[in-house]
């Protein structure tokens, strides 16, 4: 029966949910904006990375090198499009 029971899922959903419990603090602690950016931004992190580990199983497969690999290009592809986004608009550049 000890196999049948999803404990990988549980400490998951345990993490994510204390992840968000962490984000709501910023409100809470009325902190500066950076330290609240900071803070928001690292628990966005790590709480995705954490959903596409945990509940979307990407490690489990014989491919997940490939599939981290578009993850990665992914990534990649959104920092170099919000980056020129901002370089041309608001960088005037």
């Amino acid at each position: 029966m000890k196999e049948l029971f999803p404990v990988k899922q549980i400490n998951g959903f345990i993490a994510s949910i204390l992840l968000t419990l962490v984000a709501l603090s910023v409100y809470f602690f009325d902190l500066s904006f950076n330290t609240g950016m900071t803070i928001l931004i690292i628990t966005a992190f790590a709480q995705a990375s954490l959903q596409l580990v945990v509940f979307m199983h990407a490690g489990e497969t014989e491919d997940k090198w490939y599939i981290y690999g578009k993850v990665f290009f992914m990534l990649f592809a959104a920092i170099v499009t919000i980056l020129g986004t901002l370089l041309i608009f608001l960088w005037d550049m």
